[in-house]
């Protein structure tokens, strides 16, 4: 080997022959050790019987005379002895100059011993636990498939799972050896077993695998149509240059063939192919070859795809749903494989969600980011942190909080946000900046992704519309977004149904109450709203269940802001305005066009009261007690109660007639409302068919706990989906 470097070293040159002999010489020299270290170890010389011939420019098996050769050399075999065989190195059969087998030529090597001597099984000890159901650096649930068949070994093999050789599979596969993978660093796992057939077999999909660096060559143009031999000449082409194709996709009309190579051999093979139809190109009826590079090619993998109906079809409506656009796609008749190119950015959010999808992930997984912290996503946080064990357990469903947010700093962890310590991992992220934090979810490009929206803010609710287009579902508490004007409304809808992906707001009315799904549920059965008549304010209902002789109505709204059942700014529900934007929502989701300037306001505090600073809001109020006292005493005398009322009313024989309105009404005693206690809400639905006898949902409407408990409802409608 010294002698070999100093020739080269000499003449400046190093020609396939010498680097051939000069790699041969680590199987040469660890065959000798090894050889010497086991007990009754014997020695064999791989180039004595493994024989070569060249094929375009490639060193490939001679099968017949090595297996003559292979014959002969063993034909003493004793069960005394240990055989050492150095893999990968072989000898040209006819100049017998040393060659090499490639990558992964001494499990090639093995197989062809193990097959001409008729082996019980081939054990290939490498450095993984075996075939996995998915590249474990990309995917952390991937897990090691227990057994395999020779055909979904070699599908997943030629798709990037670097675990065994491809060709090493042939040898023993005409023989019906079966192939062990184990590790060599964890001897105990079982590791996977590649046979024949598989018993008790029930999934229709093994595993999925991925060529990064794929290019995607297109030969199109019209006088391939119904022309025989262009795709020979195509495949001829590319041949005889050494390229060699994984992937073929053909348009049934004829007129475009794309295939897939390796992004290293594109250049070539589009050089190679417009040669070859340079006349074509050149009359037109051809167009030059097409190079799209930057992608990557997935399959997924499982003999028994041609058993289970709709497989296709659950691939690419997932893929659609996450965002994936399919570049090109192909599968063969056996329906062993079924392989497709998407653009190389998607190839780890396509794995994942397409592990999750058919079910060879642990748990399906739905990632979270949360949004505001407050007293609902606070208390958000704490449900899903109680519950993520159970839903583990009992749904194998995996809420993995990837984002949190609050008004100082966010951060953004794709492994998951540990719920004990968030407070702490909050303080170490990054400054609060509503742009940046967008990007950064965008640029994540993560599977299976929710937004939650735990604020007030009208910033965060501008953010919906990017999160929708890039397949983000959402789930709002802020019922900004909803409520805006008709039109944006309209618009995240339509996005969402585009998608394929979820924008829910249950929580905008009544907090935990079921109240936008039953309005959905009557007017998607046929139903037709007519009336709505609502209660929708917990924090004016209790303050005005609170208002006494020796409780001031000053006294009432401060005890609605430390009760939590007030927005921050208490002026916001004593305007009206949070009633209106409830209303809104409402009448919108039963099917009528309004805007919050559509609604007629009538207050009960004057206008005055919601200029200035919120401290001099608090200094005036008390202003108002002996107001509120006197007429209260009259309502108590009549046996009334105050009760702050949302009105929809429409007119039965022209649907685009109706009124919308909000104000403080005196309710007398046998009335619904009459008795409504509390924070509660209460909506009274009349409809077509609930015209004599209203529909009516009633229940707590306010409070962070209901609220985040109608947040967590509406993430979980999304994950059971």
């Amino acid at each position: 080997m010294k002698s070999i470097f100093y020739g080269v070293y000499l003449i400046h040159d190093l020609s396939k022959k010498t680097e051939d002999a000069i790699v041969s010489y680590g199987e040469r020299l660890s065959s000798h050790i090894v050889a010497a270290m086991v007990k009754n170890g014997v020695r064999m010389n791989a180039r004595d019987f493994i024989r070569t011939e060249k094929k375009q420019g490639k060193h490939v098996i001679d099968a017949d005379l090595t297996t003559e050769l292979v014959k002969e050399a063993f034909k003493d075999l004793n069960d005394k002895s240990i055989y050492v065989v150095p893999g990968f190195i072989a000898r040209d059969r006819d100049t017998h100059e040393t060659t090499n087998l490639g990558r992964g030529g001494s499990d090639y090597t093995a197989s062809i011993i193990a097959a001409v001597l008729n082996a019980e099984v081939l054990e290939i000890w490498t450095d993984v636990d075996g075939f996995m159901t998915a590249d474990p650096k990309v995917i952390k649930s991937a897990y090691t498939i227990n057994e395999l068949s020779y055909i979904e070994a070699m599908e997943l093999c030629n798709f990037g799972a670097k675990v065994i050789y491809p060709p090493t599979i042939y040898p023993v596969c005409v023989k019906n050896i079966p192939i062990k993978v184990k590790n060599t660093f964890n001897p105990e796992h079982p590791g996977t077993l590649i046979k024949a057939k598989i018993e008790d077999d029930n999934k229709p999909i093994k595993g999925i695998s991925s060529i990064k660096g794929t290019s995607l060559i297109t030969v199109t143009g019209l006088s391939m149509v119904g022309v025989i031999g262009v795709n020979r000449r195509i495949f001829t082409t590319l041949a005889n240059k050494g390229i060699s194709v994984f992937m073929v996709s053909q348009a049934s009309s004829e007129n475009s063939t794309s295939i897939g190579v390796r992004d290293e051999d594109a250049a070539a093979a589009a050089e190679v192919l417009d040669a070859e139809f340079a006349k074509e190109i050149e009359t037109g009826a051809m167009f030059p070859m097409q190079v799209e590079s930057g992608l990557a090619t997935i399959a997924i993998v499982g003999e028994n795809m041609k058993q289970t109906p709709g497989i296709a079809g659950k691939l690419f409506g997932t893929l659609g749903r996450s965002g994936i656009s399919v570049i090109a796609c192909a599968q063969g008749a056996s329906e062993t494989n079924i392989s497709f190119v998407v653009d190389g950015r998607f190839l780890r959010k396509s794995l994942n969600v397409l592990h999750d999808s058919f079910f060879l992930s642990e748990y399906k997984v739905l990632n979270l980011f949360i949004c505001g912290i407050g007293t609902v996503g606070g208390m958000l946080l704490e449900q899903i942190r109680t519950q993520q064990q159970f839903l583990m357990q009992s749904r194998r469903l995996k809420l993995n909080v990837v984002g949190i947010s609050d008004v100082d700093n966010f951060v953004l962890d794709r492994d998951g946000i540990d719920l004990d310590n968030y407070e702490k991992i909050l303080r170490a992220g990054f400054p609060a900046n509503t742009e940046h934090m967008r990007d950064e979810i965008v640029k994540m490009n993560i599977f299976n992704s929710v937004f939650v929206d735990c604020t007030a803010s009208r910033q965060i609710a501008m953010l919906y519309q990017t999160f929708l287009e890039h397949n983000i579902s959402v789930v709002a508490a802020n019922k900004i977004a909803a409520s805006s004007d008709y039109d944006s409304y309209l618009k995240l809808r339509q996005t969402a149904r585009d998608r394929g992906v979820w924008f829910r707001y249950e929580t905008n009315v009544g907090a935990g109450l079921p109240i936008i799904g039953t309005i959905n549920d009557l007017c998607n059965s046929g139903d037709k709203i007519l009336k709505i008549e609502a209660i929708l304010s917990g924090t004016l209902n209790f303050i005005f269940n609170e208002i006494a002789a020796d409780v001031p109505f000053s006294e009432t709204v401060r005890r609605a802001k430390e009760e939590r059942y007030s927005e921050p700014d208490p002026r916001i529900d004593l305007s009206g305005t949070d009633v209106i934007r409830k209303l809104v929502i409402l009448t919108r989701e039963a099917g009528y066009k309004v805007e919050q300037e559509d609604v007629e306001k009538h207050l009960f505090v004057p206008d005055s009261y919601f200029e200035g600073s919120i401290d001099d809001f608090w200094t005036k109020l008390p202003e108002l007690d002996a107001d509120f006292e006197a007429r209260r005493k009259v309502l108590e005398a009549e046996n009334k109660r105050w009760r702050f009322v949302a009105t929809m009313e429409a007119d039965e024989n022209d649907p685009t007639n109706f009124k919308t309105s909000v104000a403080l009404k005196e309710v007398p005693y046998g009335h619904p409302f009459y008795g409504l206690e509390g924070s509660n809400n209460i909506v009274l639905l009349t409809t077509e068919r609930y015209k004599e006898y209203p529909m009516l949902i009633q229940g707590y409407g306010a409070g962070a706990a209901v609220t985040a408990a109608g947040v967590f409802a509406n993430i979980m409608s999304i994950a059971n989906i």
